[in-house]
């Protein structure tokens, strides 16, 4: 292998962005038309439904180490949320809201007529799983959540308001100001630095950045959005009872690990993990420890239950 292309898988893996490997390229995506809007995705495995709910820079693709361990198992359903590639829907970031994907992911649950289904999210698919399960907690078996950006939990904590502003100060509201002046590749290397916490789209190969930006449409619709972060209940959060797992990179930057500490404290049937040398993108990052985390889970959910 040279030197090139060994620095693209490198960071690609260290950036955890997402693209498809060869098989998944091999599997083309049906496609839902629901809320006014086309969502792609596939379908592989039989047996209980989990849903695998990508981050914002990430599509319906980005599971692919994900679909071989869990399709042994598992009927498994991934989709690309509605800004994300390759879907094709009109945007209206500053109406869009976690809130607008939770609402998505309850009708594609209708129309392929899933019950008790499992919800692994990372990043923002995350959110958009634990948001779901507060509203619809009959229609979930358990939960899945790699470092959702609850933001707001942390706010009244200690060190949380803190990390809260550093992150809109030096992320968010530079990403979004670079956005609407169209200036989407420096929005780009704005988030994705922020998130890495290091200068990383710079070192990119043209391959790696292509992947990155491709999804760029889904991080503005965030960026932009009037509510990106919405609160959630902490009373709420107090009475699910959903049996949840929280997954934090060892190597994710500091908001990401106050969350994930907060939510520990707060839902009543929750264990947690930590993914060795991981950053925010574990599931592909340390892709056989997320796997074997996440299966064990299942594993002991089941006799459990």
């Amino acid at each position: 292998m040279n030197a090139g292309i060994a620095s693209f898988i490198l960071q690609s893996i260290a950036l955890g962005i997402l693209f498809a490997s060869a098989d998944a390229q091999a599997v083309e995506p049906a496609r839902m038309h629901v809320n006014g809007v086309d969502l792609s995705y596939i379908e592989q495995g039989g047996g209980a439904p989990v849903i695998l709910l990508h981050g914002g820079m990430g599509d319906y693709s980005s599971w692919q180490p994900q679909l071989e361990p869990f399709t042994r198992r598992f009927r498994v359903i991934t989709y690309s949320r509605r800004y994300s590639f390759p879907n094709d829907n009109p945007s209206v970031p500053r109406a869009y809201s976690p809130w607008t994907d939770v609402e998505d992911l309850a009708a594609l649950i209708r129309r392929l007529r899933l019950h008790d289904v499992r919800l692994v999210g990372q990043s923002a698919g995350a959110f958009v799983a634990l948001a779901f399960a507060l509203k619809h907690p009959d229609a979930v078996h358990s939960l899945v959540l790699s470092e959702p950006p609850a933001h707001q939990l942390i706010r009244s904590t200690a060190n949380g308001e803190a990390a809260y502003q550093d992150f809109m100060t030096t992320v968010m509201i530079p990403a979004a100001n670079s956005f609407r002046q169209n200036d989407v590749q420096h929005a780009m290397k704005t988030f994705v630095n922020g998130m890495a916490a290091t200068n990383r789209f710079d070192g990119l190969s043209p391959e790696a950045r292509a992947d990155a930006m491709r999804n760029a449409r889904s991080i503005e619709a965030l960026c932009l959005s009037a509510d990106p972060f919405p609160v959630l209940s902490r009373v709420e959060l107090g009475r699910l009872r959903i049996p949840t797992l929280v997954v934090t990179g060892e190597n994710t930057i500091r908001i990401h690990k106050l969350v994930n500490g907060e939510l520990a404290r707060l839902l009543p049937n929750v264990s947690s993990v930590t993914i060795a040398g991981a950053g925010h993108g574990s599931p592909r990052e340390n892709s056989s420890a997320f796997n074997e985390a996440v299966l064990e889970f299942f594993r002991v959910d089941a006799i459990a239950n």
